[in-house]
């Protein structure tokens, strides 16, 4: 039964490892990190081995930054040895064509290939309740449904090679886009004597609700943990990535734009590597200019 692998064990990859560990499929799992390899905490089962050792296996579920790393995962060794059948499957926040591109070099040796992007965080990730939205051929997605069942509560198939990073950048254009409004909102209740944990209520009771404000704000700024498991860094990426999409669909992508901006600003700013539930601290400076018409 133990048949899979994992490349990647950072906040995510850490309990989808977890999950098919307790399970009995987790085979072998690998991070570039000696200190993430260590932090998993994964059975005496899973061997710790590189990515050219995981070849042999049935899947490999990369859950590393994005493409780039995939590709140096593949040109790194996995690829070395046709596979007929083994299932790649790319859980990162990718440009859908570069995802198309790498999807074409594991098939030619023999290998599927399917993209899901994962919504959820690092709390669903650790429950084994992560969305999936999937992008790949009907066959091999359902082939795959068993397996993503142990870490997902729900899977979508959203399309062919592609669609799933595609719906992953724009739902993550909605929810940041929201997190940042919400925000803006929230300060502008607090410069006007409005406690900002009853302006939570209020948003929260009325058609101004979201999964912001039901769930990060009250859990991890309202709290003061500001512990989101995510950095700024990697919303500022999925942004750009987001509009740039939005430009080669030849589609408006205003909002897109608008939140790109203001997380590059964030980034400037050297707001980066911090959990990016603290950008409602710094919001002020963060949005001194508006992006969109000026002032």
């Amino acid at each position: 039964m133990r048949d899979v692998a994992v490349i990647g064990l950072g906040q995510m990859g850490r309990g989808i490892a977890r999950n098919l560990d307790r399970s009995g499929r987790l085979a072998a799992a690998w991070d570039s990190s000696p200190e993430a390899r260590q932090r998993a905490d994964l059975s005496d089962a899973v061997v710790v081995a590189e990515p050219g050792k995981v070849d042999s296996l049935k899947a490999v579920l990369f859950v590393v930054p994005g493409t780039a790393e995939i590709r140096s995962v593949l040109d790194g060794g996995l690829l070395n040895r046709p596979h007929q059948g083994q299932v790649l499957i790319d859980l990162t926040t990718s440009h859908p064509t570069a995802t198309r591109e790498v999807a074409a070099q594991a098939r030619a040796t023999g290998r599927e290939y399917i993209d899901g992007g994962m919504t959820g965080g690092a709390k669903a990730a650790d429950a084994g309740t992560i969305t999936l939205m999937v992008g790949g051929s009907t066959a091999v997605v359902e082939a795959c449904r068993p397996l993503l069942g142990l870490i997902a509560g729900k899977v979508f198939h959203v399309g062919q090679t592609g669609a799933g990073h595609a719906m992953k950048l724009i739902h993550n254009m909605i929810c940041h886009t929201i997190f940042l409004a919400t925000g803006e909102g929230c300060r502008l209740a607090e410069s006007v004597g409005i406690p900002l944990e009853m302006a939570i209520a209020v948003i929260n009771a009325g058609n101004a609700r979201s999964f912001v404000s039901e769930q990060r704000f009250p859990n991890h700024i309202i709290s003061g943990t500001f512990d989101g498991r995510s950095r700024t860094a990697n919303l500022a990426k999925d942004l750009a990535m987001a509009a740039d999409f939005a430009r080669q669909a030849d589609q408006p992508g205003s909002y897109a734009a608008l939140t790109a901006g203001l997380l590059e600003r964030a980034m400037q700013q050297g707001l980066g590597e911090q959990d990016f539930t603290t950008l409602y601290q710094h919001l002020g400076q963060i949005m001194q200019e508006t992006t969109l018409g000026g002032r």
